[in-house]
């Protein structure tokens, strides 16, 4: 009874899942080594309308509870290479290293804090398809990098000016170097 129990749970909440993918068209997921290959997973009317890579999902993705998001137009990006505010200033940072042979990752980076700008620091080459900053009102910005390959450096990412509580950021990117590291940082 109680393998019975637990396969019908496992299979209740497989076709939930597949009933979310199906809105995204169709996806396949691939495991190893710990990692997740799998196509990349956007809410409806998100703003890129371009065919999405498949990634590696190296950080277990956390539900984000959120009654509706809502999309402002796509913040196209220019590579503007900025120094950082001083280290007082900064009251969040997080990044994620990638690897060249691992190709498109995704990453989710949980925020939750208030701030002012966000700026993105590269340690290598690296390419990248788009940043997603989601607020704690549900309002998004997506920054579109149109998958350009872009040097080491310290970018500005996006500026919000009025103090907003951010969510996360979810960001995919590829090291075209060996290994490269991407640093989000935001400033209050």
């Amino acid at each position: 009874m109680r393998r019975f129990t637990w396969w019908s749970l496992v299979a209740a909440l497989g076709l939930l899942t597949l009933a979310g993918a199906a809105s995204a068209g169709r996806v396949k997921v691939v495991e190893r080594r710990g990692h997740v290959r799998t196509r990349v997973v956007v809410r409806e009317h998100f703003p890129i309308r371009r065919q999405l890579p498949v990634v590696v999902v190296r950080r277990p993705q956390r539900v984000v509870v959120t009654e509706r998001i809502v999309y402002a137009p796509p913040v196209i990006w220019a590579a503007v290479v900025v120094s950082l505010p001083p280290r007082e200033r900064l009251v969040w940072e997080d990044g994620e290293t990638l690897v060249k042979g691992e190709g498109w990752t995704d990453v989710q980076l949980d925020v939750n804090d208030r701030g002012q700008k966000l700026y993105l620091e590269l340690t290598g080459r690296t390419k990248l398809e788009f940043a997603e900053v989601v607020f704690g009102d549900g309002e998004a910005r997506v920054v579109d990098f149109a998958q350009r390959d872009h040097p080491p450096g310290i970018y500005s990412l996006l500026d919000f000016r009025d103090g907003r509580m951010v969510r996360y950021v979810h960001l995919v990117a590829r090291a075209t170097s060996a290994e490269s590291r991407v640093i989000v940082r935001m400033e209050k």
